[in-house]
């Protein structure tokens, strides 16, 4: 039996009627999000560590003088972001176990490096998605300096260094579960495109004693990698290279990765890279490329379409990609066959035999 509600619209009896609380949650999503990324700013997590504090003492050292203090750390309980025991001026907070993990800058699984990004660059930016989606235009520091991202970067080392650490925080996860997922025995070189700090170098190397890994970067970059191979006590088979990954010849290796590389081009520039892979590589050889790759019926992997909105804010033509656009690309490179491994969270890696 139906009912009618107005001239046309039957639903059930029992239906369950419409709820639009799932639309406000991501409506007013900013407003979590920055509470967040302010908490990051601000230091709270690294401030708390393994303590607990009041809220008077917190507010005392991290000098904040609103009266919102009580609101804005009982709104982290609710976003389960902090751990409260009592109620009121007694009440002390701490921090849960994955903030203590991933927030406090001084545990090495610290990924606040790209919330911090995201804060001080990403947040004010992405004001503009409706200018971009109507015009293609990035909306980035190029929209008010007349310089790209990389060039803004490139020209301020300590700001270079900053950005390159944040990626290193967000890509720890996803190169570990790589190092730990793909079988390398096979081969016994690697070269890291757009290698940065050479974390990825690093840690294969760590976890894999009979490779020898090269980090390819910008000269610029090429120093950042240095001192971490010198620090990891890595540089017997952890080398540096640098150039132009558009420009000169990719260094051979069995096998050739990139790290969130090719979602930042467009396609031109994807195929290029892809066809420069392939001919450094042997027979046999295979091209690893680590991204939020997007599913094929583009329905479920909601950070890989944010992130590929994201490649919009920040260059324009850029965009992420789903396995089979991957796998297109490079079958028509040459390349024999492609499959995609997921590894932590939204990110696979996307892997190229030649």
């Amino acid at each position: 039996m139906t009912q009618t509600l107005g001239s046309d619209t039957p639903t059930a009896v029992n239906a369950r009627p419409p709820d639009p609380s799932a639309i406000m949650q991501v409506g007013m999503g900013f407003w979590p999000s920055k509470t967040l990324l302010s908490a990051v700013e601000l230091g709270l997590f690294t401030l708390l560590g393994s303590s607990s504090l009041t809220a008077g003492e917190i507010a005392d050292r991290l000098q904040l003088r609103s009266r919102a203090v009580f609101d804005f750390l009982d709104g982290l309980v609710a976003l389960r972001l902090l751990e409260r025991e009592g109620s009121a001026e007694a009440a002390v907070y701490s921090n849960t176990r994955d903030t203590a993990v991933f927030l406090d800058a001084n545990s090495p699984l610290y990924i606040g490096g790209i919330l911090e990004m995201a804060n001080a660059r990403l947040y004010g930016f992405w004001d503009g998605l409706t200018d971009a989606l109507r015009t293609g235009a990035p909306q980035n520091e190029i929209k008010h300096t007349g310089r790209s991202m990389f060039e803004e970067l490139y020209a301020d080392p300590a700001r270079l260094e900053q950005f390159m650490q944040a990626m290193s925080g967000i890509s720890l996860g996803n190169f570990a579960a790589l190092a730990d997922a793909f079988d390398f025995s096979a081969y016994q070189t690697v070269c890291d495109v757009g290698g940065a700090t050479g974390q990825l170098s690093i840690i294969l190397a760590q976890r894999h004693p009979h490779l020898s890994c090269v980090s390819f970067d910008l000269p610029v970059v090429e120093p950042i990698a240095q001192r971490s191979i010198e620090a990891a006590g890595l540089a017997e088979r952890v080398s540096t290279a640098s150039g132009d990954f558009f420009a000169d010849p990719l260094p051979p290796a069995d096998v050739i990765t990139m790290g969130m590389i090719l979602h930042d081009w467009n396609l031109e520039r994807k195929r290029l890279l892809i066809q420069s892979a392939y001919d450094a590589l042997p027979p046999g050889g295979a091209l690893i490329a680590v991204e939020n790759i997007i599913d094929d019926e583009r329905r479920e992997n909601v950070f890989g379409l944010m992130m590929s909105l994201n490649m919009l804010i920040e260059f324009g033509d850029a965009f992420d990609f789903t396995g089979d656009d991957y796998r297109v690309w490079c079958q028509d490179a040459g390349f024999t066959k492609v499959e995609i491994l997921p590894l932590a969270g939204p990110a696979s890696a996307a892997i190229a035999y030649k």
